[in-house]
């Protein structure tokens, strides 16, 4: 599981991709120019967070909740395979 914080940005202002085995987090926000602001924070730009999956690690899904990006992942278990090699002599 990867828990990105991502405060102030809803769920259809950000994007979750996987390629090959890197897992994409971008955030755009709209510019809203009636609103005022007294302060505006990090929650108001753009960011993209890569994260390196390990080989055969699928992201299943992905939850907003409380300005929390959870991200559960999952490693398929591969089969162990142990097999008897004869010894030829020369």
């Amino acid at each position: 599981m990867i828990s990105i914080a991502v405060a102030g940005f809803s769920a259809g202002e950000l994007e979750l991709v996987a390629e090959d085995n890197q897992l994409i987090v971008r955030g755009r926000q709209k510019e809203d120019a009636e609103r005022q602001y007294l302060h505006r924070g990090i929650a108001a730009r753009q960011f993209q967070r890569n994260f390196l999956l390990a080989d055969g690690v699928i992201a299943r899904e992905a939850e907003l909740r409380n300005g929390m990006l959870i991200v559960t992942l999952e490693r398929p278990k591969v089969e162990r395979l142990a097999r008897t090699i004869a010894i030829r002599s020369a």
